[in-house]
Parts: structure tokens; sequence; C-alpha cells
């Protein structure tokens, strides 16, 4: 995939990524290497120039993208994607409540939902459910954000830089829960972080980015 055009091209490439259900891998490299490119592709967000092959939960992904079926492409980010942005992402219209609830109304899903329940009483969130976002810390922010993206237990997360804002105390806390709600509802996520220490504290494998010349390849140390 590419960003940018002429002189200022840059190009992405991931040659291989296998995930398992509950598995967690860390996308790392130094700033403007193209981690959030590769996440946005991945999310379907950004159309890749070529895809050899891309599967995810059972669906063909490639093929989708080559045909440019943009309502199943749609349909896959609504169903089988989630998103984890570094402000959280929440709509500033909707109380937290809603906010949690919106991917599993957009999935057509019912609002009640007991591994939701379960995580907002973990988080103690319960006091927050009819505030607005702007009402709330950046931690709080984030921690809703995590109970948001599991709400419709999509196949695969895409986190950007969760923790960028957070303390550091905080930010252990929220790749705890991450790596907790990915292992118990079998989903998968990859994560982009410039904390690299905070990464191999929790001994995640990752993808580690090798630039040269306007170009990068993401290869996998796992």
């Amino acid at each position: 995939m590419q960003r940018g055009s002429g002189t200022q091209a840059h190009r992405v490439h991931l040659p291989e990524l296998n995930l398992a259900r509950g598995q967690v891998v860390a996308i790392t490299g130094e700033s403007g290497c193209g981690k959030s490119t590769l996440l946005e592709a991945l999310g379907l967000l950004l159309a890749p120039q070529s895809v050899a092959q891309y599967s995810l939960d059972g669906v063909d992904i490639a093929a989708l993208l080559a045909a440019d079926d943009q309502p199943a492409l749609a349909d896959v980010r609504a169903r089988s994607l989630g998103f984890v942005l570094q402000s959280g992402g929440l709509l500033p219209f909707l109380n937290i409540r809603d906010n949690i609830n919106l991917p599993r109304r957009l999935s057509g899903l019912d609002s009640k939902s007991d591994h939701v329940d379960r995580a907002i009483t973990a988080l103690r969130l319960e006091p927050l459910l009819d505030q607005l976002p702007q009402a709330l810390s950046i931690g709080e922010r984030q921690r809703v954000a995590c109970v948001r993206v599991i709400a419709h237990l999509p196949r695969l997360i895409l986190a950007d830089e969760p923790t960028a804002a957070l303390d550091p105390h905080n930010a252990r806390q929220l790749f705890e829960l991450l790596l907790s709600l990915v292992d118990e509802l079998g989903l998968s996520a990859l994560i982009v972080s410039h904390d690299w220490q905070l990464v191999d504290s929790f001994g995640l494998p990752r993808l580690n980015a090798v630039s040269v010349a306007g170009e990068t390849r993401f290869e996998p140390t796992f």
C-alpha cells in the first residue's frame, strides 16, 4: 500500500501475518514509518494497491477488495473489526452508555450483553454511564473505549497507540485490560505502540518496521 505520491510516496508492505484467537501482536517502528497506514489498510479504511491474500473470520477480504464491493466491506468493518484510537474516539453527543452500545446497535445485536456488563463492572464505569465523554478524564475515556471495542465481539481489534496520552501506571493498566479481554473473549488484536519497554514487559510478539528508501516492510519477530 502507498501513502503520498512522487518523491513524497511511501510504500508499506506486510509479507505475512497469521493471528490466532486470543493473540495480541504489537506493531512497532520509528515515527512516520507507516504503522498507522498499515492499521488503516487492515481495518479497510485505506485500499491497498495489491493484496495476495487476506481472510478474516471466514470472509475472503482480498476478493471483496478486488471486486471493490463497498457494501460487503462496510459490513466486515461493522461486524468483524474494532478500533481503539489515541483519544478514545468516543462520540461527544452520546453518553457513555450509548457510546458503548453503538457497535452492537450497528451490528443488529441486542443492547444487553453479559460480557459488556462484566467489563463495565471490572473497570468501575457504572457511575459514568450517563455522562458525556467530555466530562471524563483521558484515562476514563480510554477505559470506555476498551469496553466499546469488545461490545460486538469483533474478530480483530486494531488499536492505534491507545496508551500514548496516558501516564505509565494507567498505560500499564490499559494494556493489561486489553490483553485480558482479548484472551477471555477469544478475539485477536494488533496494537501500535511507541512504548517498546511496555510491549516487552508483557512479552508481546512484534511486527517490527524495517524501512529503506521510501519503503517499509513489517516483519514478524515470532
